[in-house]
């Protein structure tokens, strides 16, 4: 496989988290896909990309953990 962004050949399956927004909330969700490892592009398939809806749309039934916090200065 070559890569469409920079033609390189050193694509890798690799560990990598998607953000799901949800209001001021963000959660991510951990899926392993092919990785460019010159410049990041990520290649997601159609059951990747079906998880990733799937917890989109269920996020408010889901168990969340909190692993921290962000604090906006007023």
């Amino acid at each position: 496989m070559e890569c469409v962004i920079c033609h390189g050949k050193d694509i890798k399956f690799k560990e990598v988290k998607e953000e799901i927004k949800n209001g001021d909330d963000i959660i991510f969700v951990t899926v392993t896909v092919p990785v460019c490892k010159t410049c990041g592009e990520r290649y997601y398939d159609r059951a990747t990309m079906r998880k990733i809806e799937n917890h989109r749309k269920n996020i408010k039934s889901q168990k969340l953990k909190e692993i921290g916090k962000v604090l906006e200065l007023i």
